[in-house]
């Protein structure tokens, strides 16, 4: 199919490249060694958190906007069965790392995940579904790849159990279905040079985004 090579294309240059420069990383790279501070542990957990609800609202929002639109409508309801659980494993993740109910209810999102958010909830409310896919692509991508890099180092070097890591372990798995999802959407939507051009940028972006998220966690909790 040619819109499968230009799918691979677009992680060949753009996602896959933005997954290594993520890993290589101060905070991946600390993280390895088992010498990222728990400070900055909880700041992910908890802006995570915050960044997963906002999504799951997003979602719950496009379910009624294309509700007319049983495709789209059923693509919505299945990203939202999937991610609902995701911030209470997230919540559960935190909690064992140290931190208490309160600071999930407390907690400010910061700058650049305030950014990293807008970015997906914009993509869902005005992308076309090609473009829209693009950010999907770039971030479960990266979510499957650093879920593994967590598991292994939590467990290695902080002393988590499994049940404390359920978040990684099952983004591990379930977010390689969630990329194959978004590759296939775009393949069959991206059709025009217009809407090849969007995905590139979307993806583009979504990269930039994404790096300047977990930039802005190791900044705000030194």
């Amino acid at each position: 199919m040619e819109n499968q090579s230009f799918v691979d294309s677009v992680l060949r240059e753009i996602v896959n490249p933005g997954v290594e420069q993520l890993m290589n990383g101060r905070f991946f790279s600390e993280l390895r060694e088992g010498k990222l501070s728990p400070k900055r542990i909880k700041g992910f957990a908890l802006q995570h958190y915050l960044s997963n609800h906002a999504i799951n609202k997003g979602l719950a929002f496009c379910m009624v906007k294309n509700a007319s639109n049983p495709p789209v409508y059923n693509q919505f309801v299945e990203l939202f069965v999937e991610e609902s659980s995701h911030p209470d494993l997230m919540k559960r993740f935190g909690l064992a790392m140290g931190l208490k109910e309160e600071d999930f209810n407390n907690e400010i999102m910061i700058y650049e995940c305030v950014a990293h958010t807008a970015a997906i909830i914009r993509g869902m409310f005005l992308g076309t579904q090609a473009e829209t896919r693009a950010g999907a692509l770039v971030n479960e991508t990266m979510v499957c790849r650093y879920s593994e890099e967590f598991d292994v180092a939590l467990e290695k070097h902080y002393g988590l159990d499994s049940r404390a890591r359920t978040f990684f372990i099952v983004h591990g798995k379930v977010d390689q279905e969630h990329t194959a999802m978004a590759a296939d959407t775009i393949a069959r939507n991206a059709n025009t040079d217009r809407d090849k051009a969007l995905v590139r940028a979307a993806a583009k972006n979504m990269v930039r985004f994404k790096l300047a998220k977990f930039d802005g966690i190791y900044d705000s909790y030194a």
